[in-house]
């Protein structure tokens, strides 16, 4: 069974159900039943047309469920347009869907929440990490953008900065390794360069690329994560560096900084530091700094403390983390670090081992657990 050709294929056949009528919420379900049943059924006969296949049977799935649904016997009609199986046109949907997804009936949280959902295939856990909220309040949250959406036709697709946001956070979570979207996320956004001349479009593939053109570096052979500072930067792709400066500068001279912009200026910094200690880390706080006044986040007031722990001394940045909550994700993990550096090694490694259980993912909890390891290790010798 080929779980990723059933990936690539879900949102080309849910934008067809759309635009063939279906409302959003009957349109996911039917396309669920469809992936379902593949599973059950190709192992042991794979059609030859998968796409068509799919088509058809959700069609059918959607079919059944509007006519037991006395509510839309309306759509019964529909039954002679049904699809007939074969070739398929290989278009790409995806993008179209996810400015779709974007409804201007749905606030932008709701409407990314839904597209992560539906369209990248992340679960309502991952979406609740990346926004900070518990996994149960996340559903509800997604469940009520579906019911907003439930009837509403979808011809009128929603804003760039909804859209972007969606793709961001499925960047990052196909860079965390959990599920591997970054290239998707990449590929989606140059799409949607190609096609609106917008700085924060540039921003945003300028920042994907600079992270990306490091992943081969992220970690060991064994599996575990490698930190910025110890990377071979030898293994960093410098052809995608390279274009990513060169969409970000381009942006920037637009004089138009929006906060993809200033995280891309933070990350095409520390592509360009030769080693760890030449990073301009005086610099990296300027553009938090900037960052913070376009966006006030808590998480980039956590990043921009450990920046000033290494631009003014790690009593400095403890000082910068001490005034944030400490339940922020990655605090207590950012804590053990600048006390290390500051020389209290017995409270880092406490720090290191109550920040390993908190961790978003395993490379990063087997990370924080060597590190407490390692630090008791050096105070017992």
């Amino acid at each position: 069974m080929d779980e990723a050709l059933l990936r690539s294929l879900t949102p080309s056949v849910l934008g067809i159900l759309v635009r063939r009528g279906a409302d959003f919420a009957a349109a996911e379900d039917a396309v669920q039943d469809a992936l379902v049943e593949a599973v059950r059924v190709w192992p042991a006969d794979q059609p030859r047309d998968p796409k068509g296949w799919l088509i058809t049977v959700a069609w059918r799935r959607f079919l059944d469920a509007t006519r037991a649904d006395t509510a839309r016997r309306r759509r019964e009609d529909l039954v002679d347009e049904e699809p007939t199986p074969g070739p398929t046109p290989a278009v790409d949907d995806t993008l179209q869907l996810y400015f779709l997804c974007a409804h201007p009936s749905l606030t932008p949280s709701s409407a990314v929440a839904l597209t992560l959902r539906a369209v990248g295939g992340l679960t309502t856990r991952q979406i609740a990490e990346a926004y900070l909220v518990p996994e149960a309040t996340m559903a509800q949250r997604i469940s009520r953008a579906k019911r907003t959406v439930s009837g509403v036709r979808f011809d009128q697709p929603g804003d760039v900065a909804t859209v972007l946001r969606v793709l961001y956070l499925v960047f990052n979570e196909g860079y965390s390794g959990d599920v591997d979207l970054a290239a998707e996320a990449i590929r989606l956004t140059r799409q949607l360069a190609a096609a609106i001349d917008h700085p924060e479009v540039a921003g945003l593939l300028a920042l994907m690329l600079l992270h990306h053109a490091r992943r081969a570096a992220r970690t060991a052979p064994d599996g575990s994560l490698v930190p910025l500072a110890e990377q071979d930067r030898g293994r960093w792709d410098t052809g995608m560096i390279a274009e990513g400066v060169q969409i970000l500068q381009s942006a920037l001279a637009r004089d138009r900084l929006g906060e993809f912009q200033a995280q891309a200026a933070i990350a095409a910094l520390h592509a360009d530091a030769p080693t760890a200690e030449e990073t301009d880390w005086v610099q990296i706080v300027e553009w938090y700094d900037e960052l913070l006044r376009l966006t006030d986040n808590p998480v980039v007031r956590l990043n921009r403390a450990v920046a000033v722990g290494e631009a003014d001394g790690p009593r400095a940045g403890l000082a910068a983390l001490a005034a944030l909550d400490p339940s922020l994700p990655r605090h207590t993990a950012a804590a053990a670090y600048l006390h290390e550096r500051a020389g209290n090694l017995a409270t880092a490694a406490r720090l290191y081992a109550e920040a390993a259980p908190k961790a978003p993912n395993l490379p990063e909890r087997n990370h924080l657990t060597r590190q407490a390891a390692r630090l008791n290790t050096h105070l017992r010798g």
